[in-house]
């Protein structure tokens, strides 16, 4: 027997205003989430996207502080095309995210933007550039 990666998790000080960021990207939450602590959507392959609140983390770890000093990674969203990634980009800056990387021809042939979550998750947005 060996581990498997099963799930990514975040912690957010703000369920409500998180997942309605969230749900920007394509991400299904129950309804009624926002009154939860801990909530999760299925993705493919079997994987889960968790966000806990702070208070949760907190109850069993009670020393928990946000990281400082750096970057928190949430994951990387592929986009269908390049003009989806500067579209999503933009939804996502009118949905509580702040810019972090604005989109951006990237040598590695894809169209790629950095957004800050509510709570400062950088969140990747790419897409596969068009051949020339």
């Amino acid at each position: 027997m060996s581990p498997r990666f099963e799930a990514f998790g975040i912690v957010v000080s703000d369920m409500p205003r998180s997942l309605a960021f969230y749900r920007r990207l394509g991400l299904e939450f129950a309804e009624g989430a926002e009154s939860e602590d801990h909530v999760e959507a299925q993705l493919p392959g079997g994987l889960r996207y968790m966000l806990d609140s702070e208070s949760v983390v907190r109850s069993f770890d009670p020393e928990w502080t946000r990281p400082s000093g750096g970057d928190i990674h949430g994951g990387a969203f592929r986009c269908e095309s390049p003009e989806e990634v500067d579209q999503v980009y933009a939804e996502l800056l009118g949905a509580g995210g702040a810019a972090h990387k604005e989109p951006w021809d990237a040598f590695w042939g894809q169209r790629y933007a950095q957004v800050k979550d509510p709570d400062g998750t950088v969140i990747d947005l790419f897409a596969t550039l068009p051949e020339s």
